[in-house]
């Protein structure tokens, strides 16, 4: 039965995950095209407004759509589904509506504040119409993620995608619109496939919002919202840091080295995209929990084996992609970036046990501790250190995110994880990246590196005798053909 759940959930994540690939290839081959085109002002810029719109995004939901997971598998009852659908849906258009409204007359004000430069104020309303477009967007997919169909959920990423990468290309190459055309087109997309889905789905989406629902699902989402918001300043205070005390030209640098990284984000985030509807979808208790346990060594084995490879590969991959010595700085964030990653999934995973037990009122303590450990480094390291001091502080918070979090999820939700197994692979992984970094080995020298880190597992006990046998079997079958 282990098997089969990791067999669905692997499945479902590698289907999700085919959008991601196409967006991180999309978003990396997309970085020539913003070092020529953009200056590192404007690079910065729309960074900033990325930023904004997370924030605001966590604001504007309540909640709502965490607990829309969680809610509908309450019950298999359709009208009980249809309802959970139809009023996180309401909610979810008039919340937009409103933020959109508001960013719209006080997008001056949020220029200046932000720092942008003068006559920015467009710039701010165009982004605003991506909050929206996205918010709306993201509540209609979420359809396709709680009835497990990832393949509608990834075709849809994917036009949205290649809707988006057309109209950016022709906004900032044809008519040299630079960041207002990276703003712009990165919404385009987003509303086209928004308005065809609202179309397909026009038969759940009737005229009806459940109150009592809705202050229900309010009580479990709402105490997330501090987490979430936590969250936020987790993923991106690092910029505002970096771009008060060192200018916005470090962020746009940063900001390649946050792209590189963020290829081990691909498979996060398709495990976060399968990992809600799977782990809810579990009704025995005994089985949910002896599988979460498996997820945790599995997740974090692969995460950690992707920063071993983008750490020690950084300097060549920032060459290859963006060409400019002015952005080769950014590779010595990667590997700290990346194991970063590699924690939050840690934390993904041993979190959902509050989301089970419906104990979702501390979270906000420890993503809160969290933040308040980043934002402290931050002031003490980016000034000195710059880039490195914003990516160590990072490193920090989240690793401490993870601990505490394992720490009061046991409590309240006991699961059987492997710490032993956990621990043995990431001191391999760090250790790995260390020697390369400090040796400076060269291109053949971090391949290899990078290749050996599974086979440096096995001397030192991490796979269990199943897993063994498994390994010798599949490393028995690729050697057969070649006989």
């Amino acid at each position: 039965m282990l098997a089969q759940q990791i067999k669905r959930l692997a499945s479902q994540s590698l289907i999700y995950g085919l959008g991601g690939l196409i967006s991180r290839v999309l978003s990396v081959l997309l970085l020539p095209l913003y070092t020529s085109y953009l200056h590192g002002r404007d690079y910065g810029r729309v960074e900033t407004l990325t930023a904004l719109s997370a924030v605001l995004v966590v604001v504007l939901r309540l909640g709502i759509s965490s607990a829309f997971f969680r809610f509908y598998f309450d019950s298999t009852d359709l009208g009980h589904r249809i309802r959970v659908v139809r009023t996180s849906f309401w909610f979810t258009m008039g919340s937009a509506t409103l933020g959109l409204a508001a960013g719209w007359i006080a997008a001056q004000p949020i220029a200046e504040a932000l720092s942008l430069g003068h006559g920015q104020a467009w710039l701010v309303r165009a982004a605003f119409v991506g909050l929206w477009a996205q918010m709306n967007y993201e509540q209609l997919t979420s359809l396709f993620r709680v009835e497990e169909r990832p393949l509608l959920f990834s075709a849809a990423t994917i036009v949205n995608l290649l809707v988006t990468v057309a109209a950016t290309v022709v906004l900032v190459v044809g008519f040299d619109q630079r960041a207002m055309g990276v703003v712009v087109g990165n919404w385009i997309g987003t509303l086209s496939v928004y308005l065809v889905l609202l179309g397909y789905r026009r038969y759940q989406l009737g005229l009806q919002f459940d109150r009592r629902l809705f202050r229900a699902m309010n009580r479990f989402g709402l105490p997330l919202v501090p987490s979430q918001l936590a969250l936020w300043a987790l993923a991106f205070s690092d910029r505002f840091f970096i771009a008060k005390f060192q200018g916005q030209t470090d962020v746009g640098h940063y900001s390649v080295g946050v792209r590189i990284a963020s290829a081990s984000l691909l498979l996060l985030a398709a495990f976060r995209l399968a990992w809600p509807a799977f782990a809810y979808s579990i009704e025995d208790e005994n089985e949910a929990k002896r599988t979460y346990g498996y997820v945790l060594t599995y997740l974090l084995f692969i995460t950690c084996w992707l920063a071993v490879i983008l750490g020690l590969l950084a300097p060549w991959l920032v060459r290859l992609l963006t060409g400019r010595p002015e952005f080769y700085a950014g590779a010595r964030v990667v590997p700290i970036l990346a194991f970063s990653v590699a924690a939050l999934g840690g934390y993904t995973v041993v979190a959902i046990g509050l989301g089970r037990a419906r104990k979702t009122q501390f979270n906000w303590v420890v993503t809160g501790a969290a933040a308040a450990i980043d934002v402290v480094l931050n002031l003490v390291l980016v000034p000195r250190f710059g880039i490195i001091g914003a990516a160590i502080s990072g490193a920090a918070a989240y690793t401490s995110m993870f601990v505490f979090m394992s720490l009061y999820s046991v409590r309240v939700y006991p699961i059987p994880y492997q710490w032993r197994r956990v621990a043995l692979l990431a001191a391999t992984a760090v250790g790995l990246v260390v020697i390369g970094k400090t040796l400076h080995v060269p291109l053949a020298g971090a391949l290899l590196l990078a290749a050996a880190y599974p086979l440096i597992l096995l001397p030192l006990g991490f796979y269990l005798p199943a897993e063994r046998r498994r390994l010798l079997a599949a490393g028995r079958r690729l050697v057969a053909p070649a006989r």
